[in-house]
């Protein structure tokens, strides 16, 4: 199976160009990540601040998720064409205006659009990062260029996220938003500065790109990401009654699990580099299977206190492994429809993140408790695995039939 995407047209570029661009595209994932997350730890004060409930406060978390889902593919669909640097410019500013807009809503209809809008540029910014990323890197290095990008995503939940919280709560909700928007506005600089220009595609069309969802390969990626990955949004989504009903731990604790968190996303985004330059399609079987078990290991483990710390801290090591790995395979697998194929990695992960919180809240009000969560978790993981193996059964029976169509052409000439 192939690995890697193929060259998508960017210029060769030096060391230290290569560097300042993946720290810049970096830097978006920083942005993104910060505020995809901050609305979490920050949603008593939002609740209060618009006049609603927490629990309806919780639904802009999901007109979040619902903007990256079609934000996605319409944005790829239009801008395939579109020089990339310019492309990723604008999708930043896109993304500053809109969480300035968050910061001013002045009710909850207001902040619920403002948060749809802002989810708009967030799949779109990674898949079109990836693919820049991913022309910028050397031979053999495609995997850790791609994984830098993601790991502004991941630095973000061990730096971003509590600044903006710890932020928001000293100054109100809105300040975390007018911060995570200066982020995206000094990426829009930082990127002008240090991207090398990188041409779209010329040749896409909207008919090409549409390929995409005609694609077997692409669409059974997609469903292992968005089956797979809802483990870690089953657990990560109680985390907290998690900590302090099951493992009897005071509230102070529940924002070290929540770093924990962030600390794997970092340790997991550094490995998978390094794995998808071993296989990607092997690094997604082996990050699958290691998942099941872990989400088991959270089971046992999390009456035992600070023992489901380390528990805590691999299941999104194992879970940023599938994220990158998933992000090159769709790559490699999107034929010409790269653009539509690296964003839409993005929208399947989201998909994940509304699935998996919402079995993780089934099993809970069904009686079984907050350890019941992690039981989903090994399920999906297992589901995940069950996917990628149908994906690599398909890929060989197609293989071998055209190797026998070859051999007939031959035989006959």
């Amino acid at each position: 199976m192939t690995t890697t995407a193929p060259p998508t047209g960017a210029p060769a570029a030096g060391t230290r160009t290569v560097t300042r661009a993946l720290l810049a595209l970096a830097l978006g994932g920083f942005a993104i990540g910060t505020t995809e997350f901050v609305t979490m730890g920050l949603l008593p004060q939002i609740a209060a601040g618009v006049d609603v409930s927490i629990p309806q406060a919780g639904h802009v978390i999901s007109a979040y998720a619902l903007g990256v889902v079609v934000g996605a593919p319409v944005i790829a669909f239009f801008g395939a064409r579109l020089p990339r640097r310019a492309l990723l410019v604008w999708l930043m500013v896109a993304y500053a205006a809109f969480n300035l807009l968050s910061a001013v809503a002045p009710s909850y209809q207001v902040l619920f659009v403002a948060r749809f809008l802002d989810g708009l540029p967030h799949g779109a910014y990674f898949g079109v990062a990836s693919l820049v990323a991913a022309s910028l890197a050397p031979p053999g290095r495609k995997g850790r260029a791609v994984a830098s990008v993601m790991l502004g995503l991941s630095v973000a939940n061990v730096v971003g996220v509590p600044a903006a919280t710890w932020l928001g709560q000293l100054a109100g909700w809105r300040t975390a938003y007018v911060f995570t928007a200066g982020i995206a506005a000094l990426t829009v600089l930082m990127v002008t500065l240090f991207v090398p220009s990188c041409p779209g595609d010329p040749e896409a069309t909207g008919r090409r790109e549409l390929q995409f969802f005609k694609n077997g390969q692409a669409m059974l990626t997609l469903l292992a990401g968005a089956v797979g990955f809802g483990g870690l949004f089953a657990v990560y989504s109680y985390i907290a009654p998690t900590v302090t009903d099951v493992a009897g731990l005071p509230e102070s604790a529940v924002p070290v699990f929540t770093a924990g968190f962030g600390f794997g996303m970092v340790a997991g985004t550094w490995l998978a580099g390094r794995l998808a330059e071993w296989s990607v399609f092997r690094s997604l079987i082996l990050s699958g299977v290691a998942s099941f078990f872990v989400m088991l290991l959270v089971w046992a483990v999390a009456p035992l206190g600070w023992v489901l710390l380390p528990a805590v801290f691999l299941v999104t090591a194992i879970g940023s492994v599938l994220v990158v790995n998933l992000q090159l395979r769709l790559m490699s697998v999107s034929g010409e429809a790269q653009t539509l194929g690296a964003a839409m990695n993005h929208a399947s992960l989201n998909i994940a993140n509304a699935l998996g919180a919402w079995l993780g809240g089934l099993v809970i009000a069904a009686g079984y408790g907050y350890r019941s969560p992690a039981l989903v978790g090994a399920a999906l993981s297992v589901l995940g695995v069950v996917v990628l193996l149908w994906s690599a059964t398909l890929h060989r029976r197609s293989g071998q039939v055209a190797a026998a169509a070859a051999y007939s052409d031959a035989s006959r000439s």
